[in-house]
């Protein structure tokens, strides 16, 4: 049988976890090596993808929540995971995750996991490795967004619903470092890839407009600069510290999930051409003209906000140190105010996806900064309802 996006809500697998919390933005620093690199699968491709973005599918209509949502009782769909990172769920209902410390990229379907292909080259440290992927709307391309021995890089696959072939490095040179890599990877409504960067602990860089670190980047499918960007290069946004979650709601705007320093982590409306203020001003602290305000923010051991989703009229924003899931009503570029989910039941969650009435949650305990419960990590499925 294929699982759908429905099945997903019939996953019964039990078990929970409770684990600790990290400090300190997404926790303290471990030491780390780097993961073996192993090779794709598939036959390489003899001809290029079109210059023409995919065509984006229109979004449903998504009620805007008054309170808190009814959430269904967290149900485990598959566990023992290592450091899962990147969720897609596919128009059959089956899941693709990136491992960060193993490489892996990894199919999930009725609760089973297979191995699609392991990223060549992968570098892991204590926040780079295989980080974010995403799959064009007409799923025959995935992108993943990796660390390796000297940068930050986005590679282009073919997919033809079973394997991966035809890598290709589409970017590279983007600043990396033990820290601050970003990672996050999204196909927007336009039909265009928007990935998101750190500032690799080079607080400079995110004010330079010249320089992919600290941004968000708008890319064609064959990575080159989207037409219609602000600066004429690949950049969207610009003055983010370490942004790790991107989603676009049902009126085609883009929000963002951002690791504050000391003091505030933020949910930041993003604008072409906008500067988010990093590293002069941190979360609602007053600043220079013309620096954008974020929506929300909280103190860094209440967040620590990772992967983001939106669904039922909400944002969803998943928080490592903070060990809950955030749920942000939002009303047009309005938000509501934040309402917790999940308090510490199960540890460090990672990423967040909308699949039909439910939304998916990873968790990151076995990244080096929490103690693992039995058959950690996992990815729960919560109905909204």
């Amino acid at each position: 049988m294929t699982l759908t996006r429905r099945h997903l809500l019939a996953a019964t697998a039990a078990g929970t976890a409770g684990v600790l919390a990290g400090c300190a933005s997404d926790g303290p620093t471990p030491s780390g090596s780097p993961s073996p690199a192993g090779t794709s699968t598939g036959s390489a491709s003899t001809s290029p993808p079109s210059s023409t973005p995919p065509a984006s599918p229109t979004p449903p209509p998504s009620p805007t929540p008054t309170g808190p949502a009814d959430l269904g009782k967290p149900q485990d769909l598959v566990t023992g995971l290592t450091t899962p990172w990147g969720l897609v769920v596919l128009a059959d209902g089956s899941l693709l995750v990136s491992s960060r410390d193993t490489g892996k990229i990894l199919r999930i379907t009725e609760g089973e996991q297979t191995t699609v292909t392991t990223v060549p080259g992968v570098q892991r440290s204590s926040e780079g490795g295989l980080l974010g992927i995403a799959v064009t709307p007409d799923e025959k391309h995935l992108f993943c967004y990796h660390s390796s021995a000297s940068d930050n890089r986005i590679v282009r696959y073919r997919w033809d619903g079973a394997s991966l072939s035809d890598d290709t490095v589409l970017l590279d040179g983007i600043p990396m470092a033990a820290n601050h890599n970003g990672g996050r990877l999204t196909f927007g409504p336009d039909g265009f890839l928007y990935a998101s960067t750190g500032d690799a602990s080079d607080r400079s860089l995110a004010q330079d407009t010249d320089s992919p670190a600290g941004k968000i980047l708008r890319l064609t499918m064959e990575g080159k600069t989207a037409p219609g960007n602000p600066f004429d290069n690949l950049i969207w946004s610009f003055g983010h510290r370490n942004v790790q979650g991107m989603a676009f709601d049902d009126e085609g705007r883009l929000w963002a999930s951002e690791f504050g320093d000391k003091y505030q982590d933020e949910i930041n409306l993003i604008e072409a051409g906008g500067n988010y203020g990093w590293p002069e001003i941190e979360g609602d602290e007053p600043g220079p003209d013309g620096r954008i305000a974020p929506k929300v923010t909280w103190p860094t051991d209440e967040a620590s906000p990772s992967g983001l989703a939106f669904a039922g009229g909400s944002l969803w924003a998943a928080a490592l140190r903070g060990t809950r899931l955030w749920q942000i009503p939002l009303d047009g570029t309005d938000v509501g105010k934040p309402v917790a989910h999940l308090n510490g039941d199960h540890g460090r969650l990672r990423t967040v996806a909308a699949a039909d009435d439910a939304i998916l949650v990873t968790t990151s305990n076995t990244d080096g900064r929490a103690t693992p419960a039995a058959d950690d990590d996992r990815i729960l499925t919560i109905a909204l309802q």
